[in-house]
């Protein structure tokens, strides 16, 4: 425990031991002999006095003196002890949302036992849902992206200044082969390929860097999009000299929030070296301005610029605030079994209010959406021996209970790395006069419109053929809304 929580543990039992004397402030003062304010900041957990001022406080207050200096509290305060020693103050990003830590402090000392029972239920809510430290990092970081639309541009410099140091302006795209070479002439790092026969245990993950050793070891299984991405991703961590940082493609034992964000800026690095903004930008105002529907171009940007559905995705959903002032849309990944029927939302970003559809285990996902019928055409694809390449579609969607309009294109296509996973992406726009100014081909008749909603627990639409459960949610929130109107009527 830091000296920080140690004088607010001070303050705060200094403060509850005087209330419960029925002493003021002005009164304690009189009785210890030191003045009102500096006792207002010891209380405020600012000031730890002097072995003498202690003493002094003890025998005004009719207490022992190891009582006063001793870290435990009461159980009212217990709570507080508990998140002290969790290191949730420290681990969590306070000040990437604007607030100081000590503006937290403060209000732990102005009322210690409401907020003593605030946090007691937030570890209670924690322990329930299982909401890990880990989960909670990710969380943060979302909200954090939220908050800046997902565009940073001091990333985008980063990225646009390796270019012009490392890589000849002229050259507008980099594969694989000019990663390798960078990784090697820049950084000594050298790649090493392995598959489930070398490695069997982590036969699973992408990649594991060796710091030590300087080896980027690489999945052979993963496709060639992937490996390009990898690359770019630890080039992103050395040119940025990201210290604290995983080792592994897959997260297995996260450390702070920082090791989370650091990830992250590597790679939105890796998808600003892969995409150029400037390019990307000229793509997809020639796709916008087109009449009619255009799937292939998707396939087209993703093979242009060697990338991933995924990295691409997330790359259109940096620029469109920015660029074309779209800033109400969200961007989902679906992984589904094939044939299973059960799909999982993996990863979400929401810019725009949250319609479509969250993250959610125990409830079914409406199967109208795009994103997830588009798994299911994916799926019978693969049964009848006909996936060639990645498959896009689109959508005008309805959502029923709001009565908004959204409009969805996504993309699906087989993980390479697991042989048994299908993954879809999305990018889901409210559909605003805005949206149809930039986006022409909204007007086309060829994209199917379709009544959706969230969930089958919380849908209305009671003839959907698609429904695989019960509008439970529903039920019980119209029950509900029944009892209210009694109540109001009987009073």
């Amino acid at each position: 425990m830091n000296n920080e929580h140690i004088k607010l543990i001070f303050g705060l039992k200094l403060k509850q031991l005087r209330q419960e004397k029925g002493l003021s402030l002005q009164d304690l003062s009189t009785k210890s002999g030191i003045s009102n304010s500096y006792l207002n900041e010891i209380e405020k957990g600012k000031k730890y006095p002097k072995t003498d001022k202690i003493t002094a406080l003890a025998n005004a207050l009719e207490t022992e003196y190891d009582e006063l200096v001793s870290l435990k509290m009461n159980k009212k305060l217990e709570p507080i002890t508990k998140l002290l020693k969790s290191n949730l103050l420290t681990e969590i990003p306070f000040d990437f949302f604007g607030v100081d830590t000590a503006q937290i402090l403060e209000l732990f000392s102005s009322a210690p036992a409401k907020l003593s029972a605030f946090i007691n239920a937030i570890f209670e809510i924690g322990k329930n849902y299982n909401l890990s430290v880990e989960k909670f990092y990710f969380a943060a970081l979302r909200s954090y992206q939220e908050l800046h639309q997902n565009y940073f541009p001091e990333l985008e410099t980063e990225a646009n200044r390796f270019i012009t140091e490392k890589i000849s302006s002229e050259k507008q795209v980099i594969g694989e082969d000019c990663l390798t070479d960078l990784l090697k002439d820049l950084y000594g790092i050298t790649i090493e390929l392995f598959d489930e026969e070398d490695q069997p245990v982590i036969s699973n993950m992408r990649s594991i860097f060796r710091p030590q050793s300087k080896v980027l070891m690489i999945n052979k299984r993963i496709s060639p999009n992937q490996r390009a991405f990898t690359m770019a991703k630890e080039l992103g961590f050395q040119f940025m000299a990201l210290k604290e940082r995983p080792y592994t493609s897959s997260s297995i034992d996260v450390k702070s929030f920082e090791e989370v964000l650091n990830n992250y800026k590597a790679s939105y690095f890796a998808g600003a070296i892969l995409i150029r903004e400037k390019l990307l930008v000229q793509d997809l105002e020639k796709w916008f301005g087109s009449e009619t529907w255009n799937p292939d171009a998707l396939i087209e940007m993703s093979e242009k610029f060697s990338a991933t559905p995924e990295t691409l995705f997330y790359r259109i959903g940096n620029v469109l605030p920015k660029y074309f002032g779209i800033d109400n849309f969200l961007f989902m990944r679906f992984d589904a079994l094939p044939g299973s029927q059960k799909y999982f939302l993996t990863k979400e970003l929401h810019l725009s209010k949250r319609l479509g559809p969250q993250e959610n285990k125990e409830e079914h996902y409406c199967r109208r959406w795009v994103s997830i019928s588009i798994l299911d055409h994916l799926s019978s694809k693969q049964e009848a021996g006909k996936y060639e390449k990645p498959i896009v579609d689109a959508q005008k969607s309805f959502l029923s209970n709001r009565k908004e309009d959204f409009f969805v294109f996504s993309m699906a296509r087989p993980l390479n790395i697991l042989k048994q996973l299908n993954i879809s992406v999305s990018l889901g726009f409210e559909v605003d006069e805005n949206l149809k100014s930039k986006i022409k081909f909204l007007a086309d008749k060829n994209i199917s419109r379709q009544e959706v909603n969230q969930t089958c627990e919380r849908c209305g639409i009671f003839d959907c053929k698609e429904r695989v459960a019960a509008p439970t949610l529903l039920q019980k929130h119209r029950e509900q809304q029944k009892i209210r109107k009694v109540l109001e009527k009987l009073n």
